[in-house]
Protein backbone atom coordinates (compact mmCIF):
# COMPACT_ATOMS: atom_id res chain seq x y z
CA UNK A 1 0.00 0.00 0.00
CA UNK A 2 2.66 2.43 0.37
CA UNK A 3 3.91 1.51 -3.20
CA UNK A 4 1.01 3.06 -4.17
CA UNK A 5 -0.22 5.73 -2.14
CA UNK A 6 3.54 7.17 -2.09
CA UNK A 7 3.86 7.95 -5.45
CA UNK A 8 6.94 6.68 -6.99
CA UNK A 9 10.04 9.42 -6.72
CA UNK A 10 8.22 10.24 -3.65
CA UNK A 11 11.02 8.87 -0.96
CA UNK A 12 14.89 10.66 -0.17
CA UNK A 13 16.82 10.35 -3.20
CA UNK A 14 14.42 8.50 -5.49
CA UNK A 15 15.15 10.11 -8.48
CA UNK A 16 19.02 9.39 -8.06
CA UNK A 17 18.25 5.68 -6.86
CA UNK A 18 15.83 5.66 -10.30
CA UNK A 19 18.24 6.46 -12.62
CA UNK A 20 21.04 4.21 -10.81
CA UNK A 21 19.01 1.20 -11.22
CA UNK A 22 17.72 2.98 -14.89
CA UNK A 23 21.28 2.69 -15.93
CA UNK A 24 21.63 -1.52 -14.65
CA UNK A 25 18.69 -1.81 -16.43
CA UNK A 26 20.65 -0.73 -19.75
CA UNK A 27 23.08 -2.78 -18.89
CA UNK A 28 21.48 -6.25 -18.25
CA UNK A 29 19.86 -5.87 -21.62
CA UNK A 30 23.08 -5.05 -23.61
CA UNK A 31 22.59 -1.18 -24.64
CA UNK A 32 24.73 1.64 -23.35
CA UNK A 33 24.26 2.22 -20.23
CA UNK A 34 25.61 6.25 -20.43
CA UNK A 35 27.18 8.72 -22.42
CA UNK A 36 30.66 10.01 -22.37
CA UNK A 37 29.91 12.09 -19.77
CA UNK A 38 28.28 10.03 -17.47
CA UNK A 39 24.97 10.95 -18.66
CA UNK A 40 22.59 7.69 -17.99
CA UNK A 41 20.40 6.91 -21.19
CA UNK A 42 16.30 6.72 -20.78
CA UNK A 43 13.87 5.95 -22.84
CA UNK A 44 12.36 9.41 -24.58
CA UNK A 45 8.71 8.02 -23.41
CA UNK A 46 10.16 7.74 -19.74
CA UNK A 47 11.22 11.20 -19.64
CA UNK A 48 8.19 12.79 -18.89
CA UNK A 49 8.92 11.43 -14.99
CA UNK A 50 11.33 13.51 -14.83
CA UNK A 51 9.67 16.47 -15.72
CA UNK A 52 5.93 16.44 -15.70
CA UNK A 53 5.53 18.91 -17.74
CA UNK A 54 6.17 16.60 -20.43
CA UNK A 55 3.49 14.11 -21.67
CA UNK A 56 4.77 10.45 -22.49
CA UNK A 57 7.06 10.25 -25.96
CA UNK A 58 8.41 14.14 -25.72
CA UNK A 59 11.61 14.41 -25.47
CA UNK A 60 13.70 15.87 -22.20
CA UNK A 61 16.09 17.44 -24.68
CA UNK A 62 17.92 20.33 -22.79
CA UNK A 63 14.73 20.89 -20.34
CA UNK A 64 16.83 19.67 -17.48
CA UNK A 65 19.98 22.22 -18.07
CA UNK A 66 17.82 25.49 -19.08
CA UNK A 67 15.31 25.08 -16.02
CA UNK A 68 14.28 23.18 -12.89
CA UNK A 69 12.25 20.33 -14.16
CA UNK A 70 9.33 19.09 -11.77
CA UNK A 71 10.30 14.98 -10.88
CA UNK A 72 6.81 13.22 -10.77
CA UNK A 73 6.58 12.76 -6.77
CA UNK A 74 9.25 15.16 -5.63
CA UNK A 75 6.46 17.09 -4.04
CA UNK A 76 3.25 14.83 -3.60
CA UNK A 77 0.11 16.84 -4.51
CA UNK A 78 -3.48 15.81 -6.27
CA UNK A 79 -1.29 16.56 -9.65
CA UNK A 80 0.65 13.76 -8.94
CA UNK A 81 -2.13 11.38 -8.26
CA UNK A 82 -4.14 13.05 -11.20
CA UNK A 83 -1.00 12.33 -13.75
CA UNK A 84 -0.78 8.50 -12.94
CA UNK A 85 -4.19 8.23 -13.62
CA UNK A 86 -4.13 9.90 -16.23
CA UNK A 87 -0.95 8.52 -18.01
CA UNK A 88 -0.90 5.11 -17.10
CA UNK A 89 1.28 1.55 -17.38
CA UNK A 90 1.38 1.26 -20.72
CA UNK A 91 3.91 2.67 -23.20
CA UNK A 92 3.93 4.20 -26.43
CA UNK A 93 6.16 1.37 -28.64
CA UNK A 94 8.76 3.89 -29.30
CA UNK A 95 12.09 2.50 -27.68
CA UNK A 96 14.21 5.87 -29.22
CA UNK A 97 16.78 6.36 -26.08
CA UNK A 98 18.26 10.49 -24.67
CA UNK A 99 20.43 11.00 -21.68
CA UNK A 100 19.08 12.62 -18.22
CA UNK A 101 21.54 14.85 -16.40
CA UNK A 102 20.16 13.74 -13.29
CA UNK A 103 22.95 11.85 -11.47
CA UNK A 104 23.34 8.44 -10.45
CA UNK A 105 24.42 6.70 -7.26
CA UNK A 106 28.11 5.55 -7.31
CA UNK A 107 27.97 2.26 -5.14
CA UNK A 108 27.95 -1.22 -5.95
CA UNK A 109 25.49 -2.01 -8.81
CA UNK A 110 24.06 -5.74 -7.00
CA UNK A 111 22.33 -2.83 -4.48
CA UNK A 112 19.94 -2.07 -7.63
CA UNK A 113 19.64 -5.63 -8.90
CA UNK A 114 16.24 -6.26 -7.74
CA UNK A 115 15.03 -2.46 -9.13
CA UNK A 116 16.99 -3.05 -12.23
CA UNK A 117 15.24 -6.67 -13.17
CA UNK A 118 12.00 -4.71 -13.01
CA UNK A 119 12.94 -2.07 -15.33
CA UNK A 120 14.11 -4.89 -17.51
CA UNK A 121 10.84 -7.07 -17.00
CA UNK A 122 8.61 -3.80 -17.63
CA UNK A 123 10.27 -2.66 -20.64
CA UNK A 124 10.01 -6.16 -21.88
CA UNK A 125 6.33 -6.63 -21.25
CA UNK A 126 6.22 -3.08 -22.95
CA UNK A 127 5.05 -1.06 -19.70
CA UNK A 128 5.75 3.15 -19.75
CA UNK A 129 7.75 4.89 -18.04
CA UNK A 130 5.38 4.52 -14.78
CA UNK A 131 5.02 0.89 -15.08
CA UNK A 132 8.80 0.60 -14.62
CA UNK A 133 8.64 2.78 -11.93
CA UNK A 134 5.90 0.30 -10.48
CA UNK A 135 7.82 -2.94 -11.28
CA UNK A 136 11.07 -1.36 -10.13
CA UNK A 137 9.67 -0.43 -6.73
CA UNK A 138 8.06 -3.64 -6.47
CA UNK A 139 11.11 -5.54 -6.89
CA UNK A 140 12.92 -3.55 -3.92
CA UNK A 141 10.07 -4.94 -1.99
CA UNK A 142 10.10 -8.35 -2.78
CA UNK A 143 13.89 -8.68 -2.42
CA UNK A 144 13.21 -6.91 0.84
CA UNK A 145 10.64 -8.82 2.22
CA UNK A 146 12.45 -11.99 1.85
CA UNK A 147 15.45 -11.03 2.81
CA UNK A 148 13.54 -9.88 5.94
CA UNK A 149 11.89 -13.18 6.49
CA UNK A 150 15.19 -14.90 5.89
CA UNK A 151 16.31 -12.58 8.69
CA UNK A 152 13.80 -13.65 11.33
CA UNK A 153 13.84 -17.21 10.29
CA UNK A 154 17.23 -17.39 11.62
CA UNK A 155 17.00 -15.57 14.97
CA UNK A 156 17.68 -17.42 17.75
CA UNK A 157 15.68 -14.31 19.62
CA UNK A 158 13.94 -11.66 18.78
CA UNK A 159 11.76 -12.07 16.22
CA UNK A 160 9.17 -10.23 17.37
CA UNK A 161 11.33 -7.13 17.45
CA UNK A 162 12.69 -6.97 13.98
CA UNK A 163 9.24 -7.79 13.05
CA UNK A 164 7.97 -4.77 14.66
CA UNK A 165 11.04 -2.58 13.14
CA UNK A 166 10.29 -3.77 9.32
CA UNK A 167 6.71 -2.55 10.62
CA UNK A 168 7.41 1.17 10.96
CA UNK A 169 6.38 3.54 8.34
CA UNK A 170 9.91 4.89 7.57
CA UNK A 171 11.05 0.79 6.84
CA UNK A 172 7.69 0.24 4.82
CA UNK A 173 8.22 3.37 2.94
CA UNK A 174 11.99 2.63 2.42
CA UNK A 175 11.15 -1.05 1.19
CA UNK A 176 8.78 0.22 -1.44
CA UNK A 177 10.91 2.61 -2.83
CA UNK A 178 13.81 2.62 -5.58
CA UNK A 179 16.41 3.08 -2.68
CA UNK A 180 18.87 1.54 -1.79
CA UNK A 181 18.07 1.69 2.15
CA UNK A 182 15.95 -1.19 1.62
CA UNK A 183 19.17 -3.63 0.40
CA UNK A 184 20.90 -2.14 3.15
CA UNK A 185 17.84 -2.91 5.56
CA UNK A 186 17.25 -5.81 4.88
CA UNK A 187 20.75 -7.20 4.61
CA UNK A 188 21.86 -5.32 8.36
CA UNK A 189 18.61 -7.85 9.58
CA UNK A 190 20.27 -10.94 7.60
CA UNK A 191 23.77 -10.26 9.01
CA UNK A 192 22.62 -9.98 12.59
CA UNK A 193 20.35 -13.26 12.47
CA UNK A 194 23.17 -14.82 11.18
CA UNK A 195 25.71 -13.98 13.72
CA UNK A 196 23.02 -14.26 16.64
CA UNK A 197 22.46 -17.80 15.08
CA UNK A 198 25.83 -19.04 15.33
CA UNK A 199 26.58 -17.77 18.80
CA UNK A 200 23.43 -18.70 20.44
CA UNK A 201 22.53 -21.41 18.42
CA UNK A 202 22.95 -25.16 19.00
CA UNK A 203 25.16 -25.95 15.67
CA UNK A 204 28.95 -25.03 14.42
CA UNK A 205 29.68 -22.57 11.97
CA UNK A 206 29.45 -24.12 8.25
CA UNK A 207 31.00 -22.44 5.51
CA UNK A 208 27.95 -21.85 3.81
CA UNK A 209 27.57 -19.16 7.17
CA UNK A 210 30.77 -18.01 6.81
CA UNK A 211 30.03 -17.97 2.97
CA UNK A 212 26.38 -15.61 3.65
CA UNK A 213 28.47 -13.29 5.71
CA UNK A 214 31.06 -12.56 3.76
CA UNK A 215 28.32 -11.88 0.82
CA UNK A 216 26.11 -9.46 2.89
CA UNK A 217 29.21 -7.79 3.93
CA UNK A 218 30.28 -7.71 -0.07
CA UNK A 219 27.08 -5.56 -0.85
CA UNK A 220 26.09 -3.61 2.18
CA UNK A 221 29.73 -2.67 2.94
CA UNK A 222 29.85 -0.35 -0.30
CA UNK A 223 27.01 1.28 0.04
CA UNK A 224 27.03 2.70 3.32
CA UNK A 225 30.75 2.47 4.71
CA UNK A 226 29.66 2.95 8.85
CA UNK A 227 27.96 -0.38 8.59
CA UNK A 228 31.17 -1.96 8.45
CA UNK A 229 30.94 -1.27 11.99
CA UNK A 230 28.41 -4.58 12.27
CA UNK A 231 31.15 -6.79 11.18
CA UNK A 232 31.90 -6.47 15.21
CA UNK A 233 28.97 -8.91 15.71
CA UNK A 234 30.64 -11.43 14.83
CA UNK A 235 33.16 -11.45 17.58
CA UNK A 236 29.91 -12.82 19.35
CA UNK A 237 30.52 -16.21 18.06
CA UNK A 238 32.56 -18.32 20.19
CA UNK A 239 35.58 -19.95 19.11
CA UNK A 240 34.94 -23.28 19.77
CA UNK A 241 31.80 -22.94 17.09
CA UNK A 242 34.55 -23.26 14.48
CA UNK A 243 36.16 -26.14 15.66
CA UNK A 244 39.34 -24.68 16.61
CA UNK A 245 41.31 -21.14 16.53
CA UNK A 246 42.70 -22.09 12.91
CA UNK A 247 39.55 -21.85 11.36
CA UNK A 248 38.09 -19.08 13.25
CA UNK A 249 40.79 -16.95 11.59
CA UNK A 250 40.28 -18.19 8.41
CA UNK A 251 36.57 -17.73 8.53
CA UNK A 252 37.59 -13.77 10.05
CA UNK A 253 40.07 -13.07 7.20
CA UNK A 254 37.81 -14.34 4.49
CA UNK A 255 34.56 -12.41 5.90
CA UNK A 256 36.88 -8.52 6.25
CA UNK A 257 38.77 -9.85 3.03
CA UNK A 258 35.73 -9.78 0.81
CA UNK A 259 34.40 -6.32 2.70
CA UNK A 260 38.10 -4.98 2.10
CA UNK A 261 37.90 -5.78 -1.09
CA UNK A 262 34.51 -4.42 -2.27
CA UNK A 263 35.57 -1.13 -0.53
CA UNK A 264 38.45 -1.17 -2.21
CA UNK A 265 36.81 -1.50 -6.16
CA UNK A 266 33.93 0.72 -5.15
CA UNK A 267 34.96 3.24 -2.67
CA UNK A 268 38.77 3.18 -2.54
CA UNK A 269 38.95 7.12 -4.28
CA UNK A 270 36.38 8.35 -2.05
CA UNK A 271 38.29 6.92 1.12
CA UNK A 272 41.86 8.54 -0.71
CA UNK A 273 39.53 11.79 -0.84
CA UNK A 274 38.21 12.04 2.26
CA UNK A 275 41.42 10.76 4.17
CA UNK A 276 44.07 13.14 2.55
CA UNK A 277 42.06 16.32 2.12
CA UNK A 278 43.51 19.42 3.70
CA UNK A 279 40.32 21.37 2.48
CA UNK A 280 36.97 20.63 1.87
CA UNK A 281 34.14 22.68 0.47
CA UNK A 282 30.69 21.98 0.99
CA UNK A 283 28.66 22.85 -1.94
CA UNK A 284 25.24 23.29 -0.51
CA UNK A 285 26.41 25.89 2.03
CA UNK A 286 28.83 27.58 -0.63
CA UNK A 287 31.38 27.45 2.30
CA UNK A 288 34.11 25.40 3.22
CA UNK A 289 33.99 22.99 6.04
CA UNK A 290 35.59 19.97 8.71
CA UNK A 291 37.97 17.40 6.85
CA UNK A 292 39.60 14.57 8.68
CA UNK A 293 42.68 16.05 9.53
CA UNK A 294 40.55 18.35 11.53
CA UNK A 295 39.07 15.81 13.35
CA UNK A 296 42.42 13.96 14.32
CA UNK A 297 43.63 17.38 15.47
CA UNK A 298 40.57 18.60 17.45
CA UNK A 299 38.97 15.47 18.79
CA UNK A 300 37.44 17.72 22.08
CA UNK A 301 35.95 20.23 19.39
CA UNK A 302 34.85 17.35 17.86
CA UNK A 303 32.70 15.62 20.74
CA UNK A 304 31.67 18.41 21.80
CA UNK A 305 29.92 19.53 18.60
CA UNK A 306 28.58 15.63 18.44
CA UNK A 307 27.45 16.36 21.84
CA UNK A 308 25.26 19.86 21.06
CA UNK A 309 23.94 17.81 18.01
CA UNK A 310 22.36 15.09 20.30
CA UNK A 311 21.12 17.67 22.65
CA UNK A 312 19.66 19.94 19.25
CA UNK A 313 18.58 16.97 16.74
CA UNK A 314 18.21 14.09 18.91
CA UNK A 315 14.26 14.66 18.52
CA UNK A 316 14.58 14.72 14.92
CA UNK A 317 16.61 11.68 14.86
CA UNK A 318 14.15 9.86 16.95
CA UNK A 319 11.18 11.07 14.67
CA UNK A 320 12.41 10.44 11.36
CA UNK A 321 13.49 7.26 12.16
CA UNK A 322 9.97 6.03 13.39
CA UNK A 323 8.12 7.91 9.93
CA UNK A 324 7.42 11.10 11.52
CA UNK A 325 7.78 12.86 8.07
CA UNK A 326 7.08 10.67 4.71
CA UNK A 327 7.94 11.08 1.34
CA UNK A 328 10.89 13.54 0.87
CA UNK A 329 11.03 14.29 4.11
CA UNK A 330 7.64 16.43 3.29
CA UNK A 331 6.88 18.43 6.76
CA UNK A 332 3.53 17.76 5.09
CA UNK A 333 3.16 13.96 5.30
CA UNK A 334 3.39 13.83 9.00
CA UNK A 335 2.69 10.82 11.22
CA UNK A 336 1.02 12.47 14.28
CA UNK A 337 3.62 12.44 17.34
CA UNK A 338 1.07 10.80 19.61
CA UNK A 339 1.40 7.88 17.28
CA UNK A 340 4.85 7.75 17.07
CA UNK A 341 5.53 8.02 21.00
CA UNK A 342 2.70 4.72 20.87
CA UNK A 343 4.98 2.74 18.02
CA UNK A 344 8.22 3.99 20.29
CA UNK A 345 6.32 2.29 23.31
CA UNK A 346 5.30 -0.64 21.42
CA UNK A 347 9.46 -1.56 20.47
CA UNK A 348 10.13 -1.23 23.62
CA UNK A 349 7.65 -3.48 24.95
CA UNK A 350 8.45 -6.13 22.27
CA UNK A 351 11.93 -5.84 23.19
CA UNK A 352 11.28 -7.08 26.71
CA UNK A 353 11.53 -10.03 29.16
CA UNK A 354 7.31 -11.46 29.11
CA UNK A 355 5.95 -14.73 30.60
CA UNK A 356 6.59 -17.63 28.25
CA UNK A 357 8.91 -15.88 26.15
CA UNK A 358 12.20 -16.56 25.40
CA UNK A 359 14.53 -17.49 27.86
CA UNK A 360 18.22 -16.69 25.86
CA UNK A 361 19.21 -12.82 25.05
CA UNK A 362 22.24 -10.98 25.09
CA UNK A 363 24.22 -10.20 28.67
CA UNK A 364 26.72 -9.35 30.09
CA UNK A 365 29.86 -8.64 28.04
CA UNK A 366 27.95 -9.63 24.93
CA UNK A 367 25.25 -6.95 25.67
CA UNK A 368 27.87 -4.23 26.35
CA UNK A 369 29.94 -4.84 23.52
CA UNK A 370 26.54 -4.81 20.68
CA UNK A 371 25.87 -1.71 22.67
CA UNK A 372 28.95 -0.42 21.85
CA UNK A 373 28.90 -1.21 18.03
CA UNK A 374 25.00 0.74 18.11
CA UNK A 375 26.89 4.01 19.60
CA UNK A 376 29.66 3.19 17.44
CA UNK A 377 27.62 3.00 14.30
CA UNK A 378 25.83 5.87 14.89
CA UNK A 379 28.60 7.73 15.41
CA UNK A 380 30.11 6.64 12.15
CA UNK A 381 27.25 7.71 10.70
CA UNK A 382 27.61 11.73 12.74
CA UNK A 383 31.26 11.28 11.78
CA UNK A 384 30.64 10.85 7.99
CA UNK A 385 28.19 13.50 7.68
CA UNK A 386 30.37 15.80 9.53
CA UNK A 387 33.33 15.54 7.16
CA UNK A 388 30.96 15.20 3.51
CA UNK A 389 28.05 17.85 4.30
CA UNK A 390 28.99 20.52 7.27
CA UNK A 391 30.26 23.60 6.97
CA UNK A 392 32.80 25.04 9.06
CA UNK A 393 30.11 27.77 10.25
CA UNK A 394 27.83 25.57 11.73
CA UNK A 395 28.05 24.24 15.65
CA UNK A 396 26.52 20.53 14.89
CA UNK A 397 26.47 17.92 12.50
CA UNK A 398 24.56 18.88 9.05
CA UNK A 399 22.36 15.92 7.26
CA UNK A 400 22.12 12.78 9.64
CA UNK A 401 18.38 11.34 8.87
CA UNK A 402 16.60 9.18 11.70
CA UNK A 403 16.74 6.35 9.09
CA UNK A 404 20.44 5.60 8.84
CA UNK A 405 20.02 4.52 12.26
CA UNK A 406 17.17 1.46 11.32
CA UNK A 407 19.72 -1.60 10.71
CA UNK A 408 21.30 -1.46 13.87
CA UNK A 409 17.97 -0.55 15.79
CA UNK A 410 16.87 -4.67 16.24
CA UNK A 411 19.97 -5.51 17.59
CA UNK A 412 19.72 -2.30 19.74
CA UNK A 413 16.49 -2.95 21.23
CA UNK A 414 17.58 -6.68 21.72
CA UNK A 415 20.35 -5.68 23.69
CA UNK A 416 17.43 -3.89 25.78
CA UNK A 417 15.92 -6.96 27.51
CA UNK A 418 16.79 -7.87 31.20
CA UNK A 419 15.93 -9.45 33.79
CA UNK A 420 14.58 -5.83 35.69
CA UNK A 421 11.91 -4.92 33.28
CA UNK A 422 9.82 -7.84 32.77
CA UNK A 423 6.07 -7.73 31.27
CA UNK A 424 3.35 -9.52 33.37
CA UNK A 425 1.39 -10.79 30.24
CA UNK A 426 2.69 -11.58 26.55
CA UNK A 427 1.02 -8.92 24.04
CA UNK A 428 3.51 -9.63 21.45
CA UNK A 429 0.23 -10.43 18.67
CA UNK A 430 -1.55 -7.66 19.87
CA UNK A 431 0.87 -4.91 19.82
CA UNK A 432 2.17 -6.59 16.26
CA UNK A 433 -1.72 -5.72 15.30
CA UNK A 434 -1.32 -2.12 16.81
CA UNK A 435 1.38 -1.34 14.37
CA UNK A 436 -0.31 -2.99 11.35
CA UNK A 437 -3.13 -0.68 11.89
CA UNK A 438 -1.50 2.39 12.56
CA UNK A 439 0.19 1.94 9.14
CA UNK A 440 -3.72 1.57 7.98
CA UNK A 441 -4.51 5.43 9.62
CA UNK A 442 -1.09 6.50 7.75
CA UNK A 443 -1.93 5.38 4.70
CA UNK A 444 -5.49 6.55 4.76
CA UNK A 445 -4.08 9.65 6.55
CA UNK A 446 -1.50 10.29 3.73
CA UNK A 447 -3.94 9.67 0.61
CA UNK A 448 -6.69 12.22 2.30
CA UNK A 449 -4.07 15.07 2.50
CA UNK A 450 -2.20 13.96 -0.81
CA UNK A 451 -5.86 14.26 -2.41
CA UNK A 452 -6.28 17.57 -1.29
CA UNK A 453 -3.26 19.44 -1.43
CA UNK A 454 -2.58 21.28 -4.74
Amino acid sequence: MYLAVLAPLSAPDEVSHFITAYRLANTIMGQPAADENGHVYIRTQDAFVLDTDLAPGESLAAQEESKDTQVLGQTLTEHTYRKIHDTGLWGTGEEEMETTVKPPVETTPLAYLPQALGIVLGRLLGFGGLGLLYLGRFGNLLFFTAASWYAMKRLPFGKEVLFGVALLPMTLHLAASFSYDAIILCLSFVFTAVTLQLTYGAGDVRKRDVALMAAVMGVLGPCKMIYGVLLGLCLLVPVKKFGNRRNWVLSAAAVLGVYAAAMILVNSQTIVQYAAETESFVGWAGESGYTFEWVVHNPIKTLRIFYNTLLEKGDYYHLTMMGNWLGNLDQVLDVPYLLILAMTFVLFFLAMKKPGGETVYLTGSRRAWTLFLCAACAGAAMLSMFIAWTPASSKIVMGVQGRYFLPILPVFLMALKNNWIVLTKNRDRELLYFLVCVNGYVLLRLFSIVSIRI
